[in-house]
């Protein structure tokens, strides 16, 4: 359920980062990717130390990051 609700987020990060590499530099797109995957491994690491499954931990922490970052849109 979390990553077919999922599809939505990834697909306007995946155009944002498109746009960024063209747009301005791919310097532009590293950083933002980058800045997605720190995010990622901080939610997983809060969710394994709850306790959480690493399974538990990895689907939770790349449905906050996509859910908390498209609130903006």
């Amino acid at each position: 359920m979390v990553l077919r609700s999922s599809l939505l987020p990834i697909l306007v990060w995946t155009c944002v980062g498109y746009f960024a590499y063209f747009a301005y530099n791919p310097v532009v797109a590293i950083v933002l990717g980058g800045l997605l995957r720190l995010l990622f491994i901080v939610g997983f690491g809060l969710r394994r130390r709850a306790k959480h499954s690493v399974r538990c931990s990895a689907y939770g922490a790349l449905g906050g990051v996509l859910d908390k970052s498209i609130t903006g849109f």
